[in-house]
């Protein structure tokens, strides 16, 4: 069976969107020397995963399972327990998830996902489960020791809330993800302060902003081209 190159299915927008996404998690790596690779492996695995999910392709989610892995082992490097947790124990077990939900919801048996529309009763489970989470992970955490609670307990937040959305196939998932950004960047600006190699994962959030700043745009526009049909 002839193995496609993923790559060449890029819009130019999206090529140009992809190349400077890489740029900057290597320009970042120069600052960290090779202590700071499994970082930038990890940044460079991100960005990969943010561009297809941001396409509604399916390997976005296979991408995301691997990043989770790697962004899990260097956020426990620095105690950042509640990443750790958040990443192994919900944003890959999901995306695993998704990844099934994906296949099984192509639009037209083409590459991309069936763009859906959250129902009255998934938003408040949504919303129930958000916030049980959140609680729930505040007090794991502080029992932990984790390095910036307050913050760490904000990203799970949005973590969690993303997950679902994309889970269910919701343009929002995106939103909620560049909230998470946000959030992560400051989380890892703290961490560079004290060591300067993970400068890298700060660049990879900034990164990560833009692709799901995209993503939304391009899940909105999916989704109106979609119902037209």
């Amino acid at each position: 069976m002839k193995l496609e190159n993923p790559f060449r299915n890029l819009t130019r927008p999206e090529g140009f969107l992809y190349a400077v996404s890489v740029a900057m998690v290597a320009l970042a790596g120069l600052f960290g020397g090779s202590s700071g690779l499994l970082s930038i492996a990890a940044s460079l695995i991100g960005v990969t995963a943010l561009i297809f999910v941001a396409r509604g392709e399916v390997l976005g989610q296979i991408l995301t399972v691997v990043f989770s892995v790697f962004y899990a082992i260097v956020s426990y490097s620095f105690r950042y327990y509640g990443e750790m947790i958040t990443y192994v124990g919900m944003t890959a077990p999901v995306a695993a998830m998704s990844v099934v939900s994906w296949l099984r919801h192509p639009f037209e048996n083409s590459r991309r996902v069936e763009v859906a529309r959250l129902s009255g009763k998934n938003i408040k489970i949504m919303s129930v489960l958000t916030v049980a989470v959140t609680v729930a992970f505040y007090f794991i955490l502080r029992a932990l020791g984790n390095a910036t609670l307050t913050i760490s307990t904000l990203s799970i937040a949005t973590s969690f809330l993303a997950s679902y959305l994309q889970l269910f196939r919701s343009p929002y998932y995106a939103v909620a993800y560049a909230l998470n950004d946000i959030v992560l960047v400051i989380l890892w600006v703290i961490a560079a302060i004290d060591n300067l190699q993970y400068l890298s994962m700060v660049v990879c959030f900034a990164a990560f902003l833009l692709n799901d700043i995209y993503g939304f745009y391009n899940w909105k526009r999916m989704q109106k081209i979609q119902a037209g049909n």
